[in-house]
């Protein structure tokens, strides 16, 4: 590796002395440090690269943030197939699981070709209006169909395959990849499902039917979700970050993306370590503390 793309988080709680001293590191040991103009700023530098010209030059990507940076740039990311190495410099880190503690031995092991590279899914969202595209999408966690604050709720049919499946009255629904199922779905009653798994979960919000469910179906299915209920203020979120506006008759059609993400492992670690310390599992007396592994 020679080149690598630093990504980093802009805001007020990011120490700008975290991305210079990455900066040095890495150029230390002679290599090439490509950054997109907002992410040189940070740290008194300049730069002519755009965000998504950045995927392309590199053989590694890191990612100083949350999984909101992370998801942002995978996005941008995701036809390049280039590991992409997350820091966690925010509070819950799912994806950005290397804290600043673990960083240069992670690097220095990712340098020395001493990784475990994970694929993550992705998924491809498609809007059509009147039958045309007018929209198409990739996310890594998830697309949300939710009613604004004023809109009452909305009738969404869905099928699987072209096979009619349900319609759910509620707030909306979120539809998830594994490694989605650990965000706004598991907050609306969605089942935790391990990032390696071939499966896709539907999770309605707040189902007038309180038979509605969540269900998984499998990654291989092709999903269409039409809006039937006129006059109503609805919208398409992709993972958290991009919004369309959703009108009756349009047709939301996701299935699994050609395309997936690269994600460098923590060396030691493990996804069931993971959830123990990011949801508290086996904690008795005191919450905020997870327990020993």
């Amino acid at each position: 590796m020679k080149n690598i793309a630093v990504f980093c988080k802009h805001t007020p709680s990011v120490d700008p002395k975290v991305l210079g001293q990455l900066t040095r590191w890495l150029r230390e040991r002679g290599l090439n440090v490509w950054m997109d103009a907002d992410t040189a700023g940070l740290i008194g530098e300049s730069s002519t690269h755009s965000r998504a010209d950045l995927p392309h030059r590199v053989e590694l990507i890191v990612v100083l943030g949350g999984d909101g940076t992370l998801l942002s740039v995978a996005r941008l990311a995701h036809t390049a197939d280039v590991p992409i190495l997350g820091v966690n410099l925010g509070s819950l880190g799912f994806l950005t699981e290397i804290s600043l503690d673990d960083l240069y031995d992670t690097l220095n092991n990712v340098l020395e070709n001493r990784f475990t590279l994970e694929r993550r899914m992705l998924l491809s969202a498609t809007l059509l209006r009147e039958g045309k595209s007018v929209g198409e999408y990739h996310v890594l966690n998830d697309v949300v169909i939710n009613k604004g604050a004023l809109a009452r709720i909305v009738n969404l049919q869905v099928k699987v395959n072209g096979q009619y499946m349900t319609s759910y009255r509620a707030d909306g629904l979120i539809i998830a990849t594994p490694t989605g199922s650990t965000a706004y779905s598991l907050s609306a009653g969605g089942p935790i499902i391990h990032p390696s798994m071939h499966a896709l979960v539907l999770s309605p919000i707040c189902p007038f039917d309180l038979a509605n469910r969540p269900i998984v179906v499998p990654d291989q299915s092709t999903l269409e979700v039409e809006l039937t209920t006129p006059n109503e203020d609805v919208r398409v979120t992709l993972d958290g970050q991009e919004g369309c506006e959703f009108l009756a008759g349009d047709v939301l059609v996701v299935k699994k993306a050609d395309d997936s993400i690269k994600l460098i492992q923590a060396q030691g670690k493990n996804y069931y370590q993971l959830l123990r310390k990011k949801l508290h599992w086996g904690s008795r007396e005191n919450p905020g503390v997870s327990p020993s592994t």
